[in-house]
């Protein structure tokens, strides 16, 4: 399967699991969740999705409360797109935001320094 059609689908899975935990989720904790990307493995099997959250809850705590979660959000997404097998979601905190918060204080503290 070629590399665009494969990336279209991660593409479909992230917004549409978006779209779940902001229309669908009861859960408060679901709803303060942004997916910032999505892997699909090639054969359509697996798929990692990238979150973040803003708010002030423990990131390991998020990860379990979403994990907990993926059968209801797959079952969601078998509605949603039209593809022939739902992959199997694993949830993973993404640090990016974090990191890149850090690495832009620090630029600024060395400039601040000269």
């Amino acid at each position: 399967m070629p590399n665009f059609k494969i990336a279209k689908i991660s593409s479909d899975i992230s917004r549409a699991i978006s779209e779940i935990l902001f229309d669908e989720a009861r859960d408060e904790i679901l709803k303060s969740v942004t997916i910032t990307g999505c892997k699909v493995s090639r054969d359509l099997s697996y798929a990692k999705v990238y979150f973040t959250s803003l708010s002030n809850i423990d990131k390991n705590i998020l990860v379990k409360e979403v994990n907990e979660a993926a059968p209801f959000i797959r079952g969601e997404l078998a509605n949603k797109i039209d593809i022939r097998h739902t992959p199997i979601l694993e949830f993973i905190y993404d640090d990016s935001i974090e990191y890149a918060s850090r690495i832009e204080s620090i630029i600024k503290d060395m400039k601040e320094e000269k």
